[in-house]
């Protein structure tokens, strides 16, 4: 296997092995994406990067994470909670701004240990707790939670775990977390979007690799959303907190 392939349409084109490989990963993500509301940029990105190189990677999950919050964001439009994304918004805004200037001046990867025992505290905490007897916090925790959230986001690219426990801690039901999630997971994919056009890190082929890609998202979030409207709210809650353990122990080891 080529280790430094590239996600480009041109090498996709004449690759139909590396094209259902990443096909198949994407589809994975976006499958677990649909069921728990988030995950797809981190599976997406550490599989990936096993054969492609990350500044390419990074660009073309970017777009097709954009597309999923998108559509989820459109599938479960009059489920989200408008008062709980006033207050992430702005914090998250802000995050990303701070983020990128700790990502200037500093070796992000200092931070990404004190980021996963934030984590797997937070994991341990609601297992302990049992994830619906959690604690309810009250709105305005949407500030400081997002700005927390945008840090991460500019850091790793990703700002889920704060948001998660936010929502969670606001006893949400299943589909109105993931609908709310969809709607800052947008905010943070155009800012960074922007961002990444601006670096010059998205290229017109990168940008046509990433359509041929948009089948196996499709079928991912068609399958996953299945899944989604017939599980429990306690398994929901379970596969969040097994899900952002994994992450936990990304940033880790």
């Amino acid at each position: 296997m080529n280790l430094h392939a590239s996600l480009s349409y041109a090498t996709l084109i004449h690759s139909p092995l590396l094209w259902a490989i990443a096909g198949f990963i994407i589809l994975l993500a976006f499958y677990v994406r649909a069921v728990i509301g988030f995950g797809s940029g981190l599976i997406s990105v550490a599989l990936l990067t096993l054969i492609f190189p990350i500044k390419e990677v990074v660009p073309v999950v970017l777009l097709l994470d954009l597309l999923g919050s998108v559509l989820l964001g459109a599938y479960d439009f009059r489920e989200m909670r408008w008062p709980e994304l006033r207050w992430l918004i702005p914090g998250s805004i802000i995050g990303l701004a701070i983020g990128s200037y700790i990502l200037a001046d500093t070796n992000a990867q200092n931070l990404t240990r004190f980021l996963g025992v934030f984590i797997l505290a937070y994991v341990v905490y609601a297992l302990v707790m049992k994830p619906d007897r959690l604690p309810r916090i009250s709105l305005p925790w949407g500030t400081p939670l997002g700005i927390f959230g945008g840090i991460v986001g500019s850091l790793y690219g990703g700002g889920g775990p704060p948001i998660v426990a936010y929502l969670q801690m606001r006893h949400l039901d299943k589909r109105a977390f993931r609908a709310t999630f969809q709607g800052i997971a947008l905010t943070d994919n155009v800012l960074r979007g922007f961002m990444y056009v601006a670096l010059a890190l998205l290229t017109w082929q990168l940008a046509v690799g990433f359509l041929m890609l948009i089948p196996p998202v499709l079928l991912g979030l068609w399958a996953g959303n299945r899944l989604h409207l017939r599980i429990n709210q306690r398994a929901f809650l379970l596969g969040t907190l097994g899900l952002l353990t994994v992450v936990g122990l990304k940033y880790l080891i």
